[in-house]
């Protein structure tokens, strides 16, 4: 469907175009562009390498390489062409390529990325834990999936059809189709992801995520252990781990024990908590503590926050969000430490049968 320009007496549609009449090459221009405004595809991503070719089959390479904010890996596949060629193909072999990348092994991939574009003072260890909001690297969170985005003037029905086949067997892939128009001697690019619709997105990652969590829990040696806790008493059943550990921080702010005194025994990081001036209920504390961090602040991403309305703690004229991502030893750790820490309460948990 055409963009219409409106006028003060008609509405006129703005001419189409393509990239090749419009002068724009794939690697010199479209890549380039978008390496720097990832946003435009792929929202929420960090791209740590551009032509990424580190395997032994050299010729071989993914135009943009990123992690999301859940620690994903995200191959990025460019074309400027009026079909898409054969790009799912080809991402799905890179996209499986990468698969067993670890923490280290990206650091040091995004570390030559930023000496390549003159950025070589930015730490990447540093840069890659803000964006994802982590204190320390966490190998069992780290890259549990692969998203695969295919960024295209045009996609074929060739194409279209393999890529609704892979999400229905649970691969993460999404088309967004740039489509170039003139105007003027402007050029204007309507961007849209066409496939999932983002109608559908939401449903369709569920339903991915609960086959992914299903296979890991059978194949693999990730942990979905859940856990029954006690504390003065009360015995809470089958709870998953993030969700005890808040149960327990919650019980004990209850009772007097300030969020600061509790945040204090996690000494391996310092954003157990996100701290905002001021009382504030669930949607007020994500406007204000996505203004804290646009300001300079730490990181904010709601989805890794207990910060809906009854989530959050008040104290000494503050308001507190608790962290969701504990993963590995960390866990356990903390939960121990709060156990030594406050015997009056009789903290206790063990796997649930």
């Amino acid at each position: 469907m055409p963009i219409y320009e409106v006028k003060a007496n008609d509405i006129v549609a703005v001419e189409e175009t393509n990239f090749n009449l419009a002068g724009i090459q794939e690697r010199r221009d479209l890549q380039r562009l978008l390496r720097e405004r990832v946003e435009v595809i792929s929202p929420n991503t960090l791209i740590i390498s551009e032509e990424f070719d580190e395997w032994e089959d050299a010729k071989r390479r993914i135009d943009l390489l990123g992690i999301d904010r859940d620690a994903n890996l995200v191959a990025i596949e460019l074309k400027r062409t009026d079909d898409g060629g054969h790009m799912e193909l080809q991402c799905i072999r890179y996209a499986s390529m990468v698969s067993t990348l670890t923490f280290d092994q990206a650091i040091g991939i995004y570390s030559r990325y930023l000496t390549r574009i003159n950025k070589q003072d930015r730490d990447p260890k540093e840069v890659i834990l803000e964006f994802l909001g982590w204190d320390e690297s966490d190998d069992d969170l780290f890259a549990q999936d692969v998203r695969i985005v295919l960024a295209s003037a045009e996609f074929s029905k060739e194409l279209t059809t393999s890529v609704l086949w892979l999400i229905d067997h649970g691969i993460d892939i999404r088309c967004v189709r740039l489509k170039p128009y003139k105007l003027d001697d402007r050029l204007l690019v309507d961007v849209q992801q066409i496939i999932p619709l983002p109608e559908a997105a939401s449903y369709q990652i569920q339903v991915r995520e609960k086959a992914k969590q299903d296979r890991a829990a059978r194949t693999s040696g990730a942990d979905f252990t859940r856990f029954d806790v006690q504390i003065n008493g009360e015995l809470h059943k089958s709870i998953w781990k993030r969700n005890a550990l808040y149960l327990i921080c919650k019980r004990l702010c209850e009772s007097g024990v300030s969020p600061s005194e509790i945040g204090a025994l996690f000494t391996w990081r310092h954003n157990a908590w996100y701290v905002i001036e001021g009382a504030a209920d669930g949607p007020e504390f994500e406007r204000l503590a996505s203004e804290k961090a646009a300001s300079g602040g730490p990181t904010f991403d709601a989805p890794r926050w207990f910060c809906e309305s009854e989530e959050l703690f008040h104290s000494d004229g503050k308001t507190y969000a608790f962290s969701k991502m504990w993963g590995g030893k960390n866990w356990h750790r903390a939960m121990n430490l709060l156990k030594e820490t406050f015997p009056a309460f009789a903290i206790d948990f063990s796997p649930t049968s």
